[in-house]
């Protein structure tokens, strides 16, 4: 595996984010219509296209990766680091989707979701920056990420090249609410893209 990226000033940090049209039947259909949106610094690109494959759990990859592969290749310039809406080494085989896309596009990742998909771990105190471990059969994957004061946390995940450490002091430099601003960016540009669309 190649060595783990290192967080340094002006490091590009970016965000990339999928929709589904609305009013699908059940948790979701390959070839469901989709927009993927990628932000990095002042460029974002979205690219519409259709789920690679249905819903399920721990196979995300298969239904959202070539789209949001798709989205950050559109970028004028990759960024450095990623985040992703989606598990890292959070998975029962140490590799979401968000490890999956880090890889493909030779990018260090993390992703960001709103629950683990399999660790544990407690939340931290109510206070921002507080983290609390998530653990996978006692390897530390992950951290409850507490990125405002009487929100719920976040679970920040290591995925491609990148640790738990690092995972989380990334995401806190770019919270300014709950969630991340590349991610926010992100899924903001796919949902405007999918209204339009409508």
């Amino acid at each position: 595996e190649p060595p783990l990226w290192r967080f340094e000033p002006g490091a590009r940090i970016g965000g990339v984010f999928v929709c589904f049209a609305r009013g699908g039947s059940g948790p979701g259909c390959a070839g469901d219509r989709a927009w993927a949106a990628a932000c990095a610094g002042d460029s974002a690109a979205v690219v519409p296209g259709q789920a690679g494959a249905p819903y399920e759990p721990g196979l995300l990859a298969l239904r959202e990766g070539a789209l949001l592969e798709a989205a950050v290749c559109a970028l004028p310039e990759p960024p450095d680091v990623l985040l992703v809406n989606a598990t890292g080494r959070d998975h029962p085989r140490r590799g979401g989707l968000a490890l999956h896309l880090g890889a493909v596009l030779n990018v260090a990742t993390i992703g960001v979701t709103h629950r683990p998909l399999v660790a544990e771990g407690n939340w931290p105190p109510d206070e921002r920056g507080a983290r609390g471990p998530l653990f996978l059969e006692a390897e530390l994957v992950g951290y409850w990420l507490r990125t405002r004061v009487g929100t719920h946390p976040l679970a920040v995940h290591a995925a491609w090249r990148t640790d738990v450490d690092t995972a989380a002091e990334i995401v806190l430099t770019t919270c300014r609410a709950r969630t991340p601003e590349p991610l926010r960016r992100a899924r903001r540009r796919a949902r405007e893209a999918r209204a339009s669309a409508a």
